[in-house]
């Protein structure tokens, strides 16, 4: 294929990240090659390595998509914790290719640049939900506790809905469940 067939893309890098998306949906990322990605986007087999280098320099680049996507996401949310905790959720159903990938630091470079920055904006936004809690709370001599609690609730119930491992008594609303899971442990608005 020529370079006027990958420049008829308009942004083949944003091209290729989402389809890897959709492969990683469909199959998971152990599935996706670039080899692959390259025949769903309609390019030679060289145009993903030319933009990622490799497998693992283009799951680098989806997870900082991720990264990226979840810090708005939060910051969409407002200032409460429990409301960031529920856009925690929302993201991790809304864009399951990306958080697949974001927390399977086996996949890519977790040193990569742009990567740690995406992670650290993600951090800070959920930090900021942490901000607003009561200071008079008992544990408020470690907001770095209270967020490492809050992520840690909300990415398990986000993952155990992913795979289906809830019971069906808590509905089919993942952000409406996520709420009423939290409220019944903490107090956070």
């Amino acid at each position: 294929m020529t370079g006027t067939r990958g420049y008829h893309h308009g942004d083949l890098r944003r091209t290729l990240l989402t389809t890897a998306v959709q492969v990683i949906e469909e199959s998971g990322p152990a599935a996706l090659s670039l080899r692959d990605l390259a025949r769903r986007a309609g390019v030679s087999h060289a145009a993903p390595a030319h933009h990622f280098g490799d497998k693992a320099g283009l799951l680098t680049a989806l997870a900082a998509d991720g990264f990226d996507l979840l810090a708005k996401a939060l910051h969409g949310a407002g200032d409460a914790l429990l409301d960031r905790g529920v856009a925690y959720v929302d993201f991790a159903v809304r864009h399951r290719a990306h958080f697949e990938v974001m927390f399977r630091a086996d996949l890519y470079r977790p040193d990569a640049e742009e990567l740690v920055a995406a992670r650290q904006r993600a951090g800070a936004a959920l930090n900021l939900g942490v901000a607003a809690l009561p200071e008079d709370r008992p544990t408020a001599e470690d907001p770095q506790g209270d967020a490492l609690a809050a992520w840690s609730i909300m990415h398990g119930f986000a993952t155990l809905w992913l795979s289906g491992a809830l019971p069906a008594r808590i509905g089919d609303d993942p952000r409406a469940a996520a709420r009423a899971i939290a409220g019944r442990l903490f107090r956070m608005e």
